[in-house]
């Protein structure tokens, strides 16, 4: 498939039109034509003259590699100014002197104006009229000639005038919504300096390649994913996740392209080549985002069709019953005729959706969610029931000791002197707890696998680890109690003893991310009725969490399968998002209406999901359900008004109070309201 970027598109439905057209040529049907990003995507084998015949039928047309274009469709936004702002004046002054001087010049003046604003129109309709295609330009068409024809040069003039407005009006609209999304691929860092041989060199960033080794300085953006190999600084991340705090990097921490090196210098070994950094993946699913069509553009594509025809034929009526059957004058009925051609306009119908899709998928993107298609921006804002993973989710997926006892002031130097040399997460927890403090030194060291160690300092033999390790030592009954006790509360448990005595013990468990269950909260505010946690980890561990968090139910013990069987359950009585990290969660992700993947949780969590948290926490989520929320209730409303005009303007027909002023106003009305009420999805501050 070959891509190319089209400019002056003048309406959604007309590109839906061209689209058609395009479709019906040899190896054609697979083209698609994109108004929401202005880019047509045809076969190889397509003839691209033909496809360049059929934009020019509407004025569009492919934009060169070079910029000259960009200064045309810079040109025909002012023409379109100019051009419509002398056609005001001259209607103005036309008005003006029609009561005062001679008719005739103020006909004049009408003429003029209707030439001026209306004549690219004009032109479009006659095509479309000769090829018996109805569109928005074809009912503008007839109502001029018809406007004209019965003399009614002022409202000729104006049906002109407020089209051609209508029209700057809508592409503006789109436009806004265009450079938005624009502004956010502005982040993409153009060039790397590269370090080989102890020589520094410039590289566009297409030909970063893995390894290679990058210098980058304070201020300038860090060019691809990779990790820290020299230096410290704090960076700001905020164009992937969203964050606005910077986040301290030192050696061996990872970094992400696109975000910004502050005060030091660091030197970043490249982990992803461009194309596959996070940067790279947030700005390609974000311009396909756009590209997917919702259901309910789907059916409003599908209503506009039928919709023009329908139209055409009520005009027809209105202008043939009344004078055939009820004595009407033909002069009246065609004039309200022509009205009804123009309220049938199915503009602001056509733009309910996309302006206020593309604004809620490029605001939340800016707030580092990726929302990989207006299908699910649409589903997120029905979603009734939230399942998520407990570990990596709600919790940060390593141990943290919670609770310790001690019989022996010497208990927490002599456990962390013990485990000092070992990776275990739990060795981790328990070295994180002792930080400070100075070793020991040990021995002589030896693993018990899956239950412990055995250490000597000192000519003490010690044991550290769980019950298993210890089962042939006789425990006191307070020591029993105390054990019982921490596992009552979910907790893994680290002993230490001595063949003498016990030194101590501890509680482990997964640490609870401190903003879970303020986010559960928010969610429930936001309408979601359930939160439910899934769980592989025992009963006690998962209702701990599940309390501690506030979720309103739980499962434990679960094995992946067993996750998509409860999904899978779940998901037939309400819409279900699930929210998870790890690679065991795809399947499950995959089987809910709306996957949520964590950003630095494994790919393949995050290329099965519908929608994607960088901040890698759940805090922006609740907002995210708002917005799309907020979307979903626009385009119901966007509808209403569009619909809603039209049939109060189609009504004034039955008593013959329907004049073209009103007809436009409708339209006009109809198109500029909802266009605005989309854009404030983007100024919502939120």
């Amino acid at each position: 498939m070959n891509e190319y970027k089209v400019k002056g598109l003048t309406c959604a439905n007309c590109t839906r039109e061209l689209q058609e057209e395009i479709n019906k040529l040899p190896s054609g049907e697979s083209a698609s034509l994109s108004y929401n990003t202005g880019k047509l995507k045809v076969d190889h084998s397509v003839d691209l003259n033909k496809v360049k015949k059929i934009l020019s039928s509407d004025g569009a047309y492919i934009e060169a590699e070079n910029h000259d274009h960009h200064d045309h469709s810079h040109q025909t936004g002012i023409n379109w100014v100019v051009l419509l702002s002398i056609s005001a004046v001259l209607y103005v002054v036309g008005f003006v002197t029609e009561n005062m001087f001679n008719e005739y010049v103020a006909i004049g003046m009408f003429l003029a104006a209707t030439v001026l604003s209306g004549y690219q129109t004009f032109l479009k309709g006659l095509k479309n009229l000769i090829k018996l295609k109805f569109n928005i330009e074809t009912l503008m068409t007839i109502a001029l000639i018809g406007a004209l024809g019965i003399g009614e040069w002022k409202e000729g003039a104006l049906v002109a005038i407020l089209f051609g407005l209508n029209e700057y009006l809508e592409g503006l609209g789109m436009q806004k919504a265009r450079k938005s999304m624009e502004k956010l691929l502005e982040i993409a860092p153009k060039e790397a300096t590269v370090i080989e041989n102890n020589e520094e060199r410039i590289v566009s960033i297409a030909s970063l390649d893995v390894d290679q080794i990058v210098l980058v300085r304070a201020g300038e953006k860090i060019p691809s994913d990779g990790i820290v190999i020299e230096g410290k600084s704090s960076v700001n991340e905020a164009a992937i996740t969203g964050e606005a705090m910077p986040v301290e990097k030192g050696i061996n921490e990872p970094v992400f392209g696109g975000s910004i090196n502050n005060e030091g210098v660091l030197k970043i070994k490249v982990t992803k080549a461009y194309e596959n950094s996070s940067l790279a993946k947030i700005l390609h699913l974000v311009e396909e985002a756009q590209e997917t069509k919702t259901p309910t553009e789907l059916f409003i594509n599908k209503f506009a069709k039928y919709y023009t025809p329908l139209i055409m034929i009520i005009a027809a009526i209105v202008m043939l019953i009344p004078p055939l059957l009820m004595d009407g004058s033909w002069g009246d009925w065609f004039y309200q005729g022509l009205a009804v051609l123009i309220v049938g306009c199915p503009c602001a119908l056509v733009l309910s959706s996309p302006i206020a899709i593309v604004s809620g998928i490029t605001k939340n993107a800016r707030n580092g969610i990726l929302i990989k298609g207006g299908v699910f921006l649409e589903q997120l804002g029905k979603v009734k029931t939230i399942a998520f993973d407990k570990t990596g989710t709600l919790t940060k997926g390593e141990p943290y000791v919670e609770d310790y006892i001690e019989y022996h002031h010497s208990f927490l130097q002599i456990a962390a002197s013990i485990e000092k040399n070992s990776s275990h997460p739990i060795a981790k927890a328990i070295l994180k707890k002792a930080e400070g403090i100075s070793y020991l030194h040990v021995d002589e060291l030896q693993t018990v696998t899956g239950s412990g160690l055995v250490a000597k300092i000192d000519g003490i033999t010690y044991f550290l680890g769980n019950e298993e390790h210890l089962k042939d030592f006789p425990f006191k009954q307070e020591v029993t109690d105390q054990i019982n006790l921490l596992k009552e509360r979910g907790m893994t448990i680290v002993i230490l003893a001595t063949n003498e005595e016990v030194y101590g013990m501890m509680g482990i468990s997964d640490e609870i991310r401190e903003e879970s269950a303020n986010v559960i909260k928010n969610l429930h505010s936001a309408g979601i009725q359930h939160t439910v946690m899934l769980t592989g980890d025992h009963e006690k561990t998962a209702e701990k969490v599940a309390s501690k968090v506030g979720v309103k139910s739980y499962f434990a013990g679960l094995l992946p399968d067993q996750k998509v069987e409860k999904i899978k359950e779940i998901s037939q009585c309400e819409k279900v998002a699930m929210i998870g990290d790890g690679i065991n969660d795809a399947p499950a992700l995959a089987t809910a209406d709306l996957g949520i993947a964590m950003g630095k949780g494994t790919d393949s969590a995050i290329e099965t999901a519908d929608i994607v948290l960088m901040q890698n926490h759940l805090g922006k989520l609740p907002n995210a359900i708002k917005s799309a929320k907020k979307v979903n209730s626009i385009i119901k409303l966007n509808i209403a008004l569009a619909l809603g005009l039209k049939l109060i303007a189609l009504l004034l027909t039955i008593p013959g109070l329907l004049t073209l002023w009103i007809a436009i106003l409708s339209d006009m009305g109809a198109t500029i309201l909802v266009t605005l009420i989309s854009l404030t999805v983007l100024y919502d501050q939120k």
